[in-house]
């Protein structure tokens, strides 16, 4: 019991300290009257190349910042418990392919904030539950859907449409990238369980 009480703690934190230095530079960038939007990515330009490494870390405010902040929390604690051994590779991961695809196909705009992370954490989590055929990964990923089909609308071009803000090619960069990952790692991390597969087999001659 004091393991799984420790292992549920642990998965908190990644996910808590990374909403918690938002903060911090949300709170910094206010304190010192200054905008740090060009810390974005700016699309097939060099300079808005290094966005994909700090453009997660920036928010226009903090209604934009309090908006990502919740499903990060959620969705970074299922990633680190459900698949504590591989997490932090993944989430390194979806970073860096959100970002990238981000700066491959987003309009000529500065794109910054942590919603495509979110939409690259919920993808991951939805497609590998699928793919691993794990029935407790696989509730995971309704569990997603359930929190968050809402999301779906705005990775599309209408979302621009609705509101000019919003960088819908940041969100389906974290679906492209979280599909991604849910293929490369599908063999890494929690595997279906010798019972579950027995199980199918018996099913299966039975009938």
């Amino acid at each position: 019991m004091k393991v799984e009480i420790k292992r549920i703690l642990y998965a908190f934190l990644f996910p808590c300290l990374f909403v918690f230095v938002l903060w911090l530079i949300l709170l910094l960038e206010k304190g010192l009257n200054a905008d740090w939007y060009r810390l974005g990515i700016y699309p097939r330009n060099e300079f808005g190349l290094g966005g994909i490494l700090t453009a997660p870390l920036m928010h226009s405010g903090w209604r934009h910042l309090f908006s990502n902040s919740i499903p990060l929390i959620v969705l970074g604690w299922c990633l680190f418990y459900f698949y504590n051994e591989i997490g932090l590779l993944v989430a390194l991961a979806l970073w860096i392919l959100s970002g990238a695809f981000t700066w491959c196909i987003g309009r000529e705009s500065w794109h910054i904030g942590a919603s495509g992370l979110i939409y690259a954490f919920s993808f991951f989590l939805f497609f590998s539950g699928i793919f691993r055929k794990y029935i407790s990964l696989m509730a995971v990923s309704l569990l997603v859907v359930f929190l968050y089909g809402g999301m779906w609308w705005s990775m599309f071009p209408v979302a621009q449409i609705v509101d000019p803000s919003i960088s819908w090619e940041g969100h389906l960069s974290g679906v492209l990238s979280g599909l991604l990952c849910a293929v490369v790692f599908r063999k890494y991390g929690p595997q279906k369980p010798e019972e579950e597969e027995e199980e199918e087999e018996d099913e299966d001659t039975e009938e």
